[in-house]
C-alpha cells in the first residue's frame, strides 16, 4: 500500500509539473488587443481632439482619479497616451505609460493614428498589459514547478531513506554479524525486521547462526566428554602403574643378581614413562583454545563505545562516554570478549548491565556489572577455568568456555579479565592496556 502511494504521488508530480511546463511554454504573450475596445479609444480621442489639442492642462487629467476611472470604463478598462505629432503627451490614463514611439515599440504596445479631416494630428498608444500578465502568469508557472519539484525531491529523499533502511542498513548489519561468526561469536542474534524487505533474507542468516552454535555445543559437549574419558583413563592406567612401580622397586632391593635389578629397573622407567604419557594426554587438551591468533594494534578508545554497543544486543545498558585514548588491542578478539561478557550476563541474570569506564596508570580499565545478585564465592576462584560453570547456569545451554576463552585472549593483549561480586550482582573488570601507556586528557 505504501508503495502505491509513493508511486501515485510520484506519477502525480510529474504529470503536474508537465501541465505547467506545457502551460509555460504555450503562453501567447502577443496576443492581440481588444479589437473594438481600441476603435472606441481612437474614436474618442479624435472626437475630443481639438479639446486635447488646445488645452495643455488636459494633459495632467491623470492625475483626476475620477476622470481617470470614466476614461478607462468607456474604453474598456484599457490604459493608453495620446501624443500629438511633435510627442508632446495630450494626455495619459495613469503613470508610468509609454510616452515614445521608442518605447512603446520595446513595450509592444499598440500604437494607432488619430486623423483629422483625413490628417494624420498625432499617435494614441495603447498600453500592452498582455505582456506583464504574461510574465506575471510565467512567475506564477516557476513557482508552482518549484513547489512540484521541492515536494518531488521530498518524496525521492524519504524513498532514499527507505532504501537505507530496507536494502543498506540490514547489509551493515549482516557485514558485522559476519564478523562475530568468523571469530567464533555464536551467542548474538542477528537483529530483525520480519516486515523489512530483506527479513527473510536475514532471518536465513540467524538460523544459520543458531545451527552453527548447535553444532559448536555438541563439540564442545563431545570435548568435555573426552576430557572427563581422559581424566577417568588416567586415573584408571596410574592406578595400576603406580602399582607395578612399587612392586618393582621392591623386587629391585630384593634382587640377588645384577641381571635380575636389570629387569626391574627397566620395569621402573617403563611405569615413569607411561605415566608421562598419559599425563601429557590429560593436559594436552588444555591446550587447544589457546592457539586462536590475536593481533594487537593502535585503536582509538572511541571504539571501545562502538563494540560495547554491538556487544549490548537486548539495548538495557547505558554504555557512559570512554575517555579519549589510544589504546593497543585487537578489535575482533576484544569485541569477542565483551559479546561473551554480555552474552553470559543476560543468559543467567537477564538484568540491565551497569557500565563504568576509567583510565588508571597505563591501563583503560571498562568495568561491567548485572543485577542479578552474583555467585557464590567459593565459585568466583574458578569460574574463568574451561568448561567451568556457575551454579546457576544449570538450566541454560552453554559450554562453560565463555570466560576462559575471553581471559585467554585479555592475557594475549598484556591486559587482564578478573570477575568479583559487586554491589548488585556480578562484575567483570576488563583491563585493556594503552599504546605506550598514553592517554589524552581533553
Amino acid at each position: 500500500m505504501k508503495k502505491r502511494r509513493f508511486i501515485f504521488v510520484i506519477l502525480l508530480t510529474f504529470l503536474l509539473e508537465a501541465a505547467v511546463v506545457f502551460k509555460f511554454m504555450g503562453g501567447n504573450a502577443e496576443a492581440s488587443q481588444d479589437v473594438v475596445a481600441v476603435n472606441k479609444i481612437v474614436k474618442t480621442v479624435e472626437q475630443n481632439w481639438e479639446r486635447l489639442a488646445a488645452s495643455p492642462e488636459y494633459a495632467e487629467s491623470h492625475s483626476d482619479p475620477e476622470r481617470a476611472r470614466n476614461s478607462q470604463a468607456s474604453s474598456g478598462s484599457l490604459d493608453y497616451t495620446v501624443i500629438d505629432r511633435r510627442g508632446k503627451v495630450l494626455y495619459k490614463t495613469r503613470e508610468h505609460l509609454s510616452e515614445t514611439i521608442s518605447q512603446a515599440v520595446s513595450h509592444r504596445d499598440t500604437i494607432l493614428e488619430v486623423e483629422k479631416s483625413g490628417a494624420a494630428v498625432g499617435k494614441v498608444i495603447i498600453y500592452n498589459s498582455r505582456t506583464a500578465d504574461a510574465a506575471a502568469g510565467k512567475r506564477r508557472a516557476a513557482l508552482g514547478l518549484m513547489f512540484l519539484l521541492l515536494i518531488q525531491s521530498l518524496c525521492l529523499a524519504g524513498f532514499a531513506a527507505g532504501l537505507y533502511g530496507t536494502l543498506v542498513k540490514p547489509f551493515r548489519k549482516l557485514e558485522g554479524f559476519a564478523e562475530r561468526i568468523a571469530g567464533g561469536n555464536l551467542d548474538i542474534p542477528l537483529e530483525m525486521d520480519r516486515q523489512n524487505l530483506f527479513g527473510a533474507f536475514t532471518e536465513s542468516f540467524d538460523l544459520m547462526r543458531a545451527e552453527l552454535k548447535k553444532a559448536r555445543l555438541a563439540e564442545a559437549e563431545a570435548n568435555a566428554g573426552k576430557k572427563e574419558l581422559v581424566a577417568k583413563l588416567s586415573h584408571d592406567i596410574k592406578t595400576p602403574v603406580a602399582s607395578i612401580k612399587a612392586a618393582s622397586e621392591v623386587g629391585f632391593a630384593l634382587a640377588e643378581s645384577e641381571r635380575m635389578r636389570e629387569n626391574y629397573r627397566q620395569i621402573i622407567q617403563k611405569a615413569d614413562q607411561i605415566n608421562s604419557l598419559v599425563t601429557n594426554l590429560f593436559t594436552a587438551t588444555l591446550k587447544e583454545l589457546k592457539e586462536l591468533t590475536v593481533t594487537s594494534e593502535d585503536m582509538e578508545s572511541s571504539e571501545i563505545k562502538r563494540l560495547l554497543e554491538n556487544a549490548d544486543y537486548l539495548h538495557r545498558a547505558l554504555i557512559p562516554a570512554i575517555p579519549p585514548c589510544l589504546v593497543l588491542a585487537d578489535r575482533l578478539r576484544l569485541q569477542q570478549v565483551f559479546d561473551n561478557i554480555f552474552a553470559n550476563s543476560y543468559k543467567y541474570s537477564d538484568t540491565a548491565i551497569w557500565v563504568r569506564a576509567e583510565k588508571v596508570g597505563g591501563l583503560l580499565i571498562v568495568e561491567l556489572e548485572d543485577n542479578g545478585g552474583g555467585l557464590p564465592a567459593e565459585e568466583i576462584f574458578f569460574i574463568k577455568e574451561k568448561f567451568r560453570r556457575g551454579s546457576n547456569a544449570k538450566a541454560v545451554e552453554g559450554a562453560g568456555l565463555g570466560l576462559f576463552i575471553s581471559d585467554c585472549f585479555m592475557e594475549a593483549m598484556n591486559g587482564t579479565l578478573t570477575v568479583e561480586n559487586g554491589e548488585r550482582g556480578l562484575k567483570v573488570r576488563v583491563s585493556v592496556p594503552l599504546s605506550g601507556g598514553i592517554c589524552s586528557e581533553n
